[in-house]
């Protein structure tokens, strides 16, 4: 499987040194993460709205209503920048200037498509269900028919991505070491809180495995 190559439109030119290009690490952020930001341009107005995804292969999927403006305007082939972007730590410096944020970040330029099969848009409502908590698929109602017709489901090739990345401690010039002053890197980490039982779901079902274990990486 090729690395992406960077176009003109993708190439990481502030801090070349960050971007990454590596098709199997681009396709890690995107699978740790759960929200990506699209913004396209309608009336000539741009929007940059939130929405979920879910790869598969070489695409991205969304779905949502078919109601959506957004989703109307990327069916009707205005281009879209998709990006997504995971916090590590807060980088702590001794100036003011030199603190900054580890991160992970992916840019997708391109168009979506509309998935019109009704087979192709289950198996992505699938793939939906099992990326954001593996294994609840088999324990719930599949979409019904109507749901499906309801549901606008769209595929974003994976064509032209780049990512963006920053680790390590802060970057300062050795002279704004004299400062007495804590430096360093406070990492973050998404993590799962105690489960909350719906009130009006069935007593005494124990929380199951995949959620009581849930990790996203």
């Amino acid at each position: 499987m090729s690395d992406f190559t960077p176009t003109s439109r993708t190439k990481v030119r502030q801090k070349p040194q960050r971007g990454v290009y590596e098709r199997a690490a681009i396709y890690s952020i995107l699978d740790e993460a759960f929200v990506c930001q699209i913004g396209f341009v309608l009336d000539g107005q741009p929007y940059v709205m939130p929405t979920n995804y879910v790869r598969v292969g070489d695409r991205l999927f969304l779905h949502g209503s078919t109601a959506s403006r957004m989703f109307r305007a990327l069916a009707g082939g205005a281009a879209l920048c998709l990006s997504v972007t995971l916090i590590d730590g807060l980088v702590l410096a001794p100036s003011a200037t030199g603190h900054s944020i580890n991160y992970r970040s992916v840019v997708v330029l391109g168009k979506a498509e509309v998935i019109e099969d009704a087979k192709e848009k289950f198996e992505a409502m699938h793939a939906f269900v099992e990326r954001v908590i593996p294994g609840r698929w088999e324990s719930v109602r599949p979409p019904g028919e109507q749901e499906l017709k309801g549901t606008m489901v769209l595929a974003v090739p994976l064509a032209e991505v780049s990512a963006k990345v920053r680790t390590g401690p802060p970057v300062d010039d050795e002279q704004e070491y004299i400062r007495e002053v804590w430096t360093g890197v406070l990492p973050l980490q998404l993590t799962p809180q105690e489960p909350v039982a719906d009130p009006r779901g069935k007593a005494g079902i124990p929380v199951p495995g995949y959620v009581r274990n849930y990790s996203r990486r």
